[in-house]
């Protein structure tokens, strides 16, 4: 999904529907960026609320997304607009 301004995309979310045993079916958010010089202007949120919509319109009982620890201004977007912080995600690299 992307939102376009005079031909110019400002904002994109990257999604998929995900089945798993602890949450059954939910939309996962793998991007949603706005571009620097649109933000602040309600891209996120049109492209957020339409997000939500999609997951309703699916049956998804939950939206989920991982951000980086460093993103302030995007934990701000996200908790403004009713997301919480649910847990941590750890990782471990394998090929170092």
């Amino acid at each position: 999904m992307a939102c376009v301004v005079d031909s110019d995309v400002v904002a994109v979310a990257g999604f998929r529907l995900c089945l798993n045993l602890a949450w059954g079916k939910f939309l996962y958010v793998d991007d949603l960026i706005t571009d620097e010089s649109a933000r602040s202007q309600g891209y996120g949120k049109q492209l957020l609320d339409w997000l939500i919509a999609y997951a309703n319109e699916h049956a998804c009982q939950q939206i989920h997304l991982d951000s980086g620890v460093q993103r302030f201004a995007a934990h701000k977007f996200y908790l403004k607009n009713n997301l919480y912080i649910s847990s941590h995600h750890f990782t471990l690299n394998l090929n170092d």
